[in-house]
């Protein structure tokens, strides 16, 4: 009973790990911040902000909801699809961090995108000018 704690300690077998989730990781551990940034910078998180802007430049509403279903997308294969069972042992590793603030970020973009595309009334107010 006195050992079951030891058991949550990292092992030999998560060694391995960090190599294939991150094969560059120099050892520091990574915290939601830099979590963020390395998925908001990853290929994909470039594109999808790139799309953004399109959306929110233009004010287009059919490339805005393009947008924000991409992101969707993506931020579901990054927290729930994890097929290896890899991500759960790296983030207790320290090699991947909590995606909790990418998510938040995402959210309010999309958020953004929603509102600030969202139709706009043709001028008629009720007033009389």
């Amino acid at each position: 009973m006195i050992l079951f704690p030891l058991t949550f300690l990292p092992s030999p077998a998560w060694a391995e790990v960090c190599d294939k989730a991150r094969p560059g990781w120099d050892g520091a551990h990574v915290g939601v911040v830099g979590e963020a940034i390395s998925l908001f910078l990853s290929p994909a998180g470039v594109a999808l902000l790139l799309l953004s802007l399109i959306a929110l430049r233009f004010r287009h509403q059919w490339v805005g909801l393009a947008a924000v279903i991409l992101w969707t997308v993506f931020i579901t294969v990054v927290t729930m699809a994890d097929p290896t069972g890899v991500r759960g042992l790296a983030m207790a590793e320290g090699c991947i961090g909590a995606p909790t603030l990418f998510i938040a970020a995402v959210a309010a973009i999309c958020v953004g995108i929603v509102l600030y595309t969202k139709p706009r009334k043709s001028g008629t107010d009720g007033s009389e000018s």
